[in-house]
Parts: C-alpha cells; structure tokens; sequence
C-alpha cells in the first residue's frame, strides 16, 4: 500500500495528497516519513518559478544524498533539497532565520510548468523527487500562485502523514 501525505497550505486552507515515491527514492522517502509532521514558513520561489517551500532542520543522522534528481521539475513534483550552511548567503539565512543552522533541509512542491534549478551563484540544484502529488493539484496551485502575487507572510507549509 502507498504511502501517502498532506501538504498543506495553513492559512489559506488549502490541502493536497501526494504519494512517496519508495522505489524511486527509498532513502529520501524513509527519512522524510519517519520526521513527519515537518513545516515552516512558506516561500515562494525567485528563480526557479513555479515553486513553494519551506526550510526545516536536518532531520535525519545521514544525509541521504541524491537518487531520482532533477533540475526540471514538473508540476506535482514534491522535492527534498539538501543545502549545507555555507551554500546558502548569510543574508538569505538571516531573513529567513536560519542562521545559526549548519544547514537545512528544503521541502518544495511544483505547481506550474516551465521550472529550471539553476542558480546565478552557484548554478544547477539537482533536487530529489520523492513524492508527486495525486490529489488537489489545482485546488494546491491556485494557492501557491496567490503565495506568488500576495505574499507568504504568515503562511507556513506543512508535510503531514495522510489518514489511513
């Protein structure tokens, strides 16, 4: 039986269910499955465009590394990225309060098409796909594109486990 999780938008009340991606991504999916629930401050990509996440602390004894990666995510695709503290500019880490970590863990979902993981700074970031969203898509996307136009402030972001 597939494992399944919400992701939600809290204060815009918006929810989708996305299925774990186990064969494709076994360590990626048992780390993340075994942390939930995780969530935090929702934020709307810059540069890779059709994109909403949150930061978390590492949450697992290993870093996973990468398995099912990709620079051109899909829409429905919900990705794990790994930064270490000096990847991420102190300025970035001090607005979203992230600091004193010596790295976080990225927790993103795809919502539109035409997305490219390429930074000015430091160029690609491959992500790992881990999950793909099953249910609620559209309703998920009207929301995260009002993320994009409104703003995330006082949003937050959450992974849980979905009801049996």
């Amino acid at each position: 039986m597939p494992k399944l999780m919400t992701i939600t938008l809290e204060r815009r009340g918006v929810s989708c269910v996305a299925e774990l991606l186990e064969k494709d991504a076994p360590r990626t999916c048992e780390a993340v499955w075994n942390a939930l629930p995780l969530g935090g401050e929702a934020y709307h990509a810059k540069y890779a465009r059709n994109e909403v996440y949150t930061m978390v602390q590492r949450f697992s004894e290993e870093e996973v590394g990468l398995e099912n990666p990709t620079v051109t995510p899909i829409p429905g695709d919900v990705v794990y990225f790994s930064f270490p503290g000096g990847m991420l500019d102190r300025k970035f880490k001090e607005e979203k309060n992230i600091h004193a970590l010596p790295g976080v863990i990225d927790l993103a979902i795809f919502y539109g098409r035409n997305n490219l993981l390429l930074n000015g700074d430091v160029g690609w970031v491959p992500g790992n796909v881990y999950a793909t969203i099953v249910d609620g898509l559209d309703r998920m996307a009207e929301a995260c594109n009002d993320v994009w136009r409104s703003g995330g402030v006082g949003e937050r972001l959450v992974y849980a486990r979905a009801e049996s």
